[in-house]
C-alpha cells in the first residue's frame, strides 16, 4: 500500500522491512516497451553532493520538493522510469509511483563534487547484487577520465568489475563516459568530438563482455558531430540531459538531432526536466517526451 510524503519518515522509523515488501511487489515491465525508445527521468545528483540547479545552489536539497517533482514527472505520459540512488528509490517505492517503470540504480557516487578525490568515483550506492535483490531493472554508472589524475585508473577497474557483475545476472548497465580535466580546480568534461569518441571507444572495451553495456552520452559541442562520434561503438546509446542553461530550446534542437541516429534509443534527463527555467515540470517532461 502507498503512503504519502509525508509519513516517509513513520515508515522508515516502524517499520524499515515495508521498503524490500514494495520492491518485491512492484510491478515490472521490460527495459523497452512498445515504442522501442526510453525517457528515463534522473535524481542522483543529491548523493554526489550535487545540489544546485542553475544559480540555485541547493535546488535539489529539498527532499519533500525532489519527490513530488519526481512523482510529477512519473506520472506523464511516455516517461519509462527513473534513475536515482537508493535513498530516493526506496522512497518512491514506498510512494507506490514505480509499477511498470522501469528503475535503474546509480552505483558510483563517492566522486563528490568538488572534492580532491573527486576522480577516484568509487561504489559507494547500489551494488550488482542490491540492484538483482530489489528486482530492479538496471545500474548506471559515471566514469570520468582524467589522463593527468591517477584516481582514474581506480574508478576504471572498478567499471570493469561492475560491468561483468552487472552482465553475470544478465542486468543492463548505462556507463556515462567523459574525457575530463581540471580547470582552475574544477572539473570539466570535454565535449569536443574528439574527446567523447575517445571516452565512447575506452568504455565500450571494459569488462570481459560488452553484452549488457549500454552508453549514456552527452550531445557534443557541435551537435553535426554526433553522427560521425556514434560510429565508434555498435553499442546502444541514451542522451544525458546535463545542467540547465539559458537556452532550453536549443537543447531540445540538439537532442532532436541526436535522437534520429541509429544507435540512439533515448534521454535520460534530470535537472532540466525536474526544475526547468521556464513553466512547469509536466511542460518541460512532456516537451522532452515529444522529441522521442
Amino acid at each position: 500500500m502507498s503512503i504519502s510524503i509525508p509519513d516517509l519518515v513513520t515508515v522508515r522509523a516502524r517499520h524499515p522491512e515495508a521498503i524490500a515488501e514494495a520492491a518485491a511487489r512492484r510491478v515490472r515491465r521490460p527495459l523497452l516497451g512498445d515504442s522501442g525508445r526510453l525517457m528515463i527521468v534522473a535524481a542522483d545528483h543529491p548523493a554526489r553532493g550535487a545540489l544546485g540547479v542553475g544559480d540555485r545552489r541547493t535546488a535539489m536539497a529539498n527532499r519533500a520538493d525532489l519527490l513530488e517533482r519526481l512523482c510529477v514527472a512519473l506520472s506523464r505520459p511516455g516517461v519509462d522510469g527513473v534513475l536515482a540512488t537508493a535513498d530516493i528509490l526506496e522512497d518512491l517505492l514506498l510512494l507506490g509511483v514505480l509499477d511498470g517503470k522501469v528503475v535503474m540504480g546509480s552505483m558510483n557516487r563517492g566522486g563528490l563534487s568538488g572534492a580532491a578525490f573527486e576522480m577516484d568515483d568509487r561504489f559507494t550506492g547500489h551494488r550488482a547484487e542490491d540492484i538483482e535483490r530489489l528486482r530492479f531493472d538496471a545500474g548506471k554508472l559515471l566514469l570520468r577520465i582524467d589522463y593527468a589524475d591517477p584516481g582514474s585508473l581506480t574508478t576504471l577497474e572498478s567499471t570493469a568489475r561492475a560491468i561483468d557483475d552487472m552482465a553475470a545476472r544478465q542486468l543492463p548497465l548505462f556507463v556515462e563516459p567523459f574525457i575530463s580535466r581540471r580547470v582552475d580546480g574544477k572539473v570539466r568534461n570535454d565535449l569536443s568530438a574528439e574527446a567523447v569518441t575517445r571516452s565512447i571507444a575506452i568504455s565500450s572495451g571494459l569488462g570481459g563482455t560488452s553484452a549488457y553495456t549500454w552508453l549514456k552520452l552527452p550531445v557534443t559541442d557541435d551537435p553535426d558531430d554526433m553522427a560521425e562520434v556514434l560510429e565508434t561503438s555498435t553499442l546502444p546509446a541514451v542522451l544525458l540531459g546535463g545542467e540547465v542553461g539559458d537556452d532550453q530550446e536549443g537543447a531540445y534542437e540538439k537532442w532532436r538531432k541526436a535522437l534520429s541516429l541509429p544507435t540512439v534509443q533515448g534521454l535520460v534527463v534530470g535537472r532540466s526536466l525536474l526544475y526547468p527555467a521556464d513553466g512547469g515540470v509536466e511542460t518541460a517532461v512532456d516537451t522532452a517526451v515529444g522529441l522521442l
